[in-house]
């Protein structure tokens, strides 16, 4: 039986042998697809080798650099900088942000987008219509106190849901459910401020005001008004086109 069953075994061996060297054959595209990445080593190289733009340190550089972004963000010659793998391990232990942004909530209205930045670029707070409190504000502060963060930019923008929702209710005298009603009331002084100045769109003239108003809050409280009046901090009110992406600055910019 032993010595009838070898020669079988043989062939069978043998057959499977050369099955298995037609498979490998066929698979000689594969094998090139996974050797092919190789060919882009150098380039991933290259950009680790890339020295980091250090971060601006004065208010009218951090200034500069958003403005330089937003109009490559209109533009669409976009830079897209600090977003791969070694932006993130070199901010990973440790952050410099050279501004803080503080926007409204709406989906269009991204500010690292908007200004075309990247990972650890930017403090960012987004609150409905830029509603402002002292949680809210102590989120804004901290850069400038904590890390010397030279520029705060309050942010708002073109058909804001959250102002419109707001003049609506403080108009009409009627209360808005739920938490939402916290969002009327930190708008209404800038309710205030659009019903004395009049114009065609009320609605636009209170996100401007809000605007202001804000940055203007920020710039002359007790915290941040000595770093202001030393020159170490700008505080900056600024308005966004949903229509052309453009930044329109309001108030505050720096020299």
């Amino acid at each position: 039986m032993d010595t009838a069953e070898s020669p079988n075994r043989r062939v069978l061996l043998a057959g499977a042998l050369a099955s298995a060297t037609v498979a490998l054959a066929g698979c000689t595209p594969t094998t090139s697809a996974l050797t092919a990445p190789s060919s882009t080593a150098p380039s991933s190289t290259a950009s680790a080798s890339t020295s980091p733009v250090p971060p601006p340190t004065t208010p009218a550089a951090a200034f500069a650099r958003l403005m330089a972004g937003n109009k490559r963000w209109v533009s669409g010659d976009l830079q897209h900088p600090d977003r791969d793998p070694d932006r993130r391990e070199l901010v990973a232990q440790q952050q410099e942000p050279y501004g803080s942004v503080l926007s409204c909530i709406d989906s269009r209205v991204p500010p690292e987008l908007l200004f075309d930045t990247g990972l650890g670029d930017l403090y960012v707070m987004r609150t409905g219509g830029e509603a402002i409190g002292p949680v809210v504000t102590g989120s804004v502060e901290y850069g400038p106190m904590t890390s010397g963060t030279p520029l705060i930019v309050v942010l708002g923008h073109q058909r804001c849901g959250a102002v419109k929702a707001a003049y609506g209710s403080l108009r009409d005298g009627k209360p808005l459910p739920g938490n939402l009603q916290a969002i009327v009331k930190a708008l209404e002084p800038a309710y205030r401020q659009a019903v004395r100045e009049g114009g065609g769109d009320p609605v636009e003239t209170m996100a401007r005001a809000q605007v202001t108003l804000t940055a203007a809050d920020l710039r002359t409280n007790n915290d941040l008004s000595p770093l202001v009046k030393k020159g170490d901090l700008a505080v900056v009110g600024a308005y966004y086109s949903l229509d052309t992406g453009k930044v329109e600055v309001l108030s505050g910019a720096p020299s």
